[in-house]
């Protein structure tokens, strides 16, 4: 005969399975939907990729310009190869020049439903002319540029771009000019920055069930650091990846993924995984995201401020951004739901006015260029929630949660709406 006090805790340990099922239910629906999304778009790709599928004509997808992984003999012969049609030319009695698909022109960007902001396949070129004073000094950047790199991939060693940068700071006079230039050899060769033996110093951090192994064979383990582990430089190479997260939640801030932190909501909310580009996200964090798409194959929810900067925020997670189109099949999470702060949510939570933002000239003028975006038609929930925000006339950051109570951010308003299904 069994007790009851057995009894009460079989009744217990039930009702326990029960709750933790029905917080997870909208979760595992919305990774079922995914995971057939992904299978439909493998197809997809097999058979364009096949000359002979359906109608037989050899058509394909929109063409693409995409980088490619190559080798580091490949990448010095196409570096040796700029260098010599510029001997060429000279020997010719003729200005040198440098031609590259142009980063800076919508009209060279395409929208394709399964990698988002793509560039396309003959799009216009920039010139980069020796015998023009307007270019001239561009030219010589890039050369200096191409020699660095060429020695990078020779010696077969990596630098990062500030210390590219500080070789020679009298000639870049700023990093923002090495960068641009930077993403143009790329852009010229065809090929992914890291192929070139130059990255970028991370910003973003990470944390909760995940673990893996980088490049160098340092063992790393998300949920031990209270602060978060920073993105690896390496996210391509990285190995082992070990997680039992339910979901990956990419916040817009570093103070709200603190916060979610201190909060205990990787507790509340375990397994799951939080991270964070800190602000507009750096190509590490990028890649780290979709990584853990493809590898982890879970729900990717975006946590952002309800305006119009932080929808961008999401937009270049989910589609990519302009200037690094090219390499956009590599960077971007077409199946990123946004979990919030929805505008509508600010009336339906009755968020306080006085917690509230007037939009400024820079919102108007940003929601106005995300609504010409080539994305955003198929978006129509979003686009429907612009709208609210448009006439609501008022933004909400993350934090204007916090005037209704203190920890309403992470102890109700996240764990309600993964329960619930409260995305678009």
């Amino acid at each position: 005969m069994t007790s009851p006090h057995r009894a009460d805790d079989k009744n217990k340990m039930a009702a326990s399975r029960e709750c933790s099922s029905s917080k997870w239910e909208k979760l595992i629906e919305l990774q079922e939907i995914l995971q057939r999304e992904e299978k439909i778009k493998q197809i997809k790709r097999r058979c364009f990729s096949d000359n002979n599928c359906g109608t037989g004509s050899g058509t394909s997808e929109l063409s693409t310009t995409r980088t490619r992984n190559v080798s580091r003999e490949d990448v010095l012969r196409q570096l040796e190869s700029v260098i010599e049609d510029i001997l060429t030319s000279i020997s010719h009695q003729q200005p040198p020049l440098l031609t590259y698909n142009s980063r800076s022109r919508w009209d060279n960007i395409q929208f394709t439903d399964d990698v988002g902001l793509e560039m396309k396949g003959k799009p216009a070129l920039t010139e980069v002319r020796f015998d023009a004073a307007n270019s001239v000094k561009k030219f010589g950047i890039t050369l200096r540029v191409v020699a660095m790199c060429y020695t990078l991939v020779q010696s077969n060693t990596y630098s990062t771009k500030r210390d590219l940068y500080y070789n020679d700071t009298k000639l870049f006079g700023s990093q923002s000019t090495l960068d641009e230039t930077m993403e143009n050899i790329c852009c010229m060769l065809n090929v992914p920055r890291r192929s070139l033996h130059v990255l970028a110093t991370s910003k973003g951090f990470i944390a909760g069930d995940l673990k893996f192994t980088e490049v160098d064979g340092n063992h790393v383990d998300c949920s031990t650091s209270k602060t978060g582990v920073l993105v690896p430089v390496h996210v391509q190479d990285i190995s082992n990846v070990q997680s039992r997260a339910r979901f990956v939640l990419v916040v817009e801030k570093d103070a709200t993924f603190q916060k979610l932190l201190d909060d205990g909501m990787l507790e509340d909310m375990w397994p799951c995984i939080i991270i964070t580009g800190k602000g507009f996200p750096d190509v590490n964090t990028r890649l780290m995201v979709r990584k853990l798409w493809t590898t982890l194959q879970i729900p990717i929810l975006g946590l952002v401020d309800a305006d119009p900067h932080g929808l961008e925020i999401l937009c270049v997670y989910k589609f990519g951004s302009k200037s690094m189109s090219y390499e956009s099949h590599s960077l971007t999470v077409p199946c990123i739901r946004w979990l919030g702060i929805l505008p509508s949510d600010i009336d339906r939570l009755q968020v306080p006015r006085d917690a509230l933002i007037p939009l400024s000239k820079s919102d108007l003028r940003k929601a106005k260029e995300l609504m010409r975006r080539p994305y955003y038609k198929h978006l129509p929930d979003w686009m429907k929630e612009m709208q609210v925000l448009l006439d609501l006339g008022r933004k909400a950051e993350i934090q204007c949660l916090t005037a209704i109570s203190r920890d309403y951010l992470t102890k109700v308003y996240v764990p309600s709406k993964i329960k619930y299904g409260g995305w678009i």
